[in-house]
């Protein structure tokens, strides 16, 4: 198996949902973007993403392979910013693609991609700097076909959306209690 195999390969955890808890701390970094169009590439009109952008005013697009709209061949007519939690397969084409529009974007990522050295040089490539939200719990996703529950430990890889380089999260449920906690 080659390199090239294995980086282009489908993973088994590539479909997996993000729950409202992970999507609302984007909030406070939305309102830059109040006046303009959040495409979600990797998601459908059930999507938490969909919901919680909508639900506090924002305007958004969203598409889905599964509608035949690959984000490798599919864009939207009009959009501003694009925010989602693509496969976590193929991760290097799906940031070059993001990148080469030259837009923000937040997508959510496990960490484990840095320890490679390709972030650094897929956005050194580009001219773009990473900014990173990061978070001090893991995020739990719901997984499908399997309908189970499972977490990682899991940050927003973002560029040209945040105010810093670097910002580091909390999460919090709604009785203000710790959620996932990242091993030690």
């Amino acid at each position: 198996m080659t390199n090239e195999h294995i980086r282009l390969s489908k993973g088994k955890n590539d479909e997996c949902y993000t729950k409202r808890y992970a999507v609302e701390p984007l909030l406070p970094y939305l309102e830059q973007f109040r006046d303009k169009i959040i495409w979600c590439p990797f998601d459908k009109d059930d999507s938490e993403f969909v919901k919680v952008f909508q639900e506090n005013g924002f305007n958004v697009v969203y598409s889905h392979i599964d509608y035949g709209q690959n984000f490798f061949l599919y864009e939207p007519d009009a959009w501003d910013v694009l925010i989602s939690n693509p496969p976590f397969t193929n991760k290097t084409q799906i940031f070059e693609r993001a990148l080469s529009f030259k837009k923000p974007f937040a997508l959510l990522m496990n960490i484990l991609w840095l320890n490679d050295a390709t972030p650094v040089k897929v956005f050194r490539s580009a001219g773009r700097k990473l900014q990173l939200l990061m978070f001090d719990k893991r995020m739990e996703f719901k997984n499908q076909p399997q309908d189970k529950m499972i977490n990682f430990m899991s940050d927003y890889f973002c560029c040209d959306f945040l105010p810093e380089q670097i910002i580091f999260s909390d999460f919090k449920d709604k009785n203000q209690q710790r959620l996932f906690e990242v091993d030690t």
